[in-house]
């Protein structure tokens, strides 16, 4: 064999000492969603040990270290295409594959084959749902009040209706009517279908709008008492904000066609 000589071309060029170190704020995003590829498959795993508390409440975790990774990445500059990759097989994971299986574990089984079929067809929208996206990141022309709405229901969104029949389960305090296995599969494809959609729906992005000095003090009131109910009627806080995430789309839908309206060359949804 020829050993290829400095002037080949088809020699690797060594890498400088500078090219070979990354800085801890580019490995502090990816960290993050490491975390939360192992919450999410860490709450299969109690899941199926019939630890459902704990399940719910680690599917949940991995939905907040998602949302903070990427904030974080743009607060000390590590944003890298790798990080954009590994979130989406993240997100995959723990919206997609968990939920499907914590509610499988929880009550699908009785339905057989038909609750199996239902949790793959709801990856398989979390799947075609997460697709678009980063196809939709492409996108050079994207006006830009476009990225106050998502494109369907978002994962992490889709992740926390997913379980609201596990919701109703242990609610205590609210005589809710048992969900049979047929009716969560059948609500567990319509979630997978609305991931799947182009029904718009908010985004989180406009948190970063700025607010009025009046409104600041009843919005830190507000997330003050979302917590502690949160805390103190857990399931329940969590059904009802199941219920406001559903109210919440016709108004999305609503604002997104006067936004589309203003700007006439937009197609219609």
């Amino acid at each position: 064999m020829i050993e290829p000589t400095p002037s080949d071309p088809l020699a690797a060029p060594k890498p400088t000492p500078a090219a070979s170190r990354v800085s801890f704020r580019q490995i502090l995003p990816n960290l993050v969603t490491i975390l939360s590829i192992c919450a999410g498959v860490t709450g299969i795993r109690f899941a199926f040990e019939g630890r459902f508390e704990l399940a719910v409440g680690l599917v949940l975790g991995a939905a907040f270290l998602d949302g903070i990774d990427g904030r974080i990445a743009r607060l000390v500059n590590g944003q890298s295409r790798f990080g954009a990759e590994m979130d989406s097989l993240a997100d995959i994971c723990n919206f997609g594959v968990a939920p499907a299986l914590l509610l499988y574990a929880y009550t699908l089984h009785d339905a057989g084959s038909i609750g199996w079929i239902a949790a793959l067809l709801y990856i398989s929208g979390c799947a075609l749902r997460l697709a678009r996206f980063n196809t939709m990141l492409d996108e050079p022309n994207r006006p830009a009040w476009k990225t106050a709405y998502f494109v369907g229901v978002p994962a992490p969104a889709g992740a926390g209706l997913a379980l609201f029949p596990v919701y109703l389960g242990f609610t205590s305090n609210v005589n809710f009517p048992d969900i049979t296995a047929f009716v969560a599969a059948l609500y567990l494809v319509a979630i997978g279908l609305l991931m799947a959609s182009r029904i718009p729906t908010y985004s989180g992005k406009t948190i970063g709008i700025p607010v009025r000095r009046d409104y600041v003090v009843p919005m830190i009131l507000f997330v003050v008492l979302y917590i502690g109910l949160l805390l103190s009627f857990f399931w329940e806080t969590l059904t009802v904000s199941a219920l406001a995430y559903f109210a919440s789309i016709p108004f999305a839908v609503r604002s997104y066609r006067r936004q589309v309206a203003r700007n006439p060359v937009e197609p219609h949804v």
